[in-house]
């Protein structure tokens, strides 16, 4: 058994999700990927793994129930969270992971080759390329732990949206500025996240075209 299993069922049964001991290895499988390529190519500033657990795949699963269902998309992936980690949890939904940075995206595509997942795949481009928003089409979700800003990412998002899509924004604090600023255009539900054994504010701002 794997060193952080019973953590990781733990925790995940704290966020009220009931995760197979397949995907939960599965998870852990791609824990273990990140540390090893990260001593190499710098995938994130985190090295302790069982900071990783908490910091990365128990943060990233504290959306999956309030997440809304569909193909999904996940801006500046880095190095796959909370994509590759909703894309294990639940394979019957399609996910595209984009980033920029050519070595984190090539660490995503071993990952998917080595354990050949079916339901998603990692594109290296930059967010606003044209080509690429052709190529990708429309998503029912946008995800994103990266943006600094929150009108920044929602300015990302429009060219992949239609209709219905809603805009999923992985947040600490509450931009409580930046969600006034966009009021005449979205709603915006705000869920308030308890991640186990991490003590910082955490949030999921659900964005919905009016």
């Amino acid at each position: 058994m794997h060193t952080f299993f019973q953590e990781l069922k733990q925790g995940s049964q704290a966020l009220g999700l009931e995760l197979s001991d397949e995907t939960l290895n599965l998870l852990l499988q791609y824990q273990d990927a990140l540390v090893l390529w990260n001593k190499a190519y710098n995938l994130t500033a985190i090295r302790d793994p069982k900071e990783m657990l908490v910091k990365h795949l128990l943060d990233s699963l504290s959306i999956l129930n309030d997440l809304p269902a569909g193909r999904l998309l996940d801006i500046g992936t880095g190095g796959g969270m909370p994509g590759m980690i909703i894309a294990l949890c639940q394979p019957e939904r399609q996910c595209v992971l984009l980033d920029s940075n050519g070595k984190k995206i090539r660490f995503l595509k071993q990952f998917i080759a080595d354990l050949k997942l079916q339901n998603v795949v990692a594109v290296q481009t930059r967010v606003e390329n044209e080509d690429s928003i052709r190529e990708l089409g429309q998503f029912d979700v946008i995800t994103s732990r990266a943006f600094a800003s929150l009108t920044d990412f929602v300015a990302a998002s429009k060219p992949f949206m239609h209709g219905q899509s809603i805009i999923a924004s992985m947040k600490g604090l509450i931009p409580a500025d930046e969600v006034e600023a966009l009021k005449d255009e979205f709603s915006c539900e705000i869920i308030e996240l308890k991640v186990p054994r991490l003590d910082e504010q955490r949030h999921l701002l659900l964005l919905k075209h009016i």
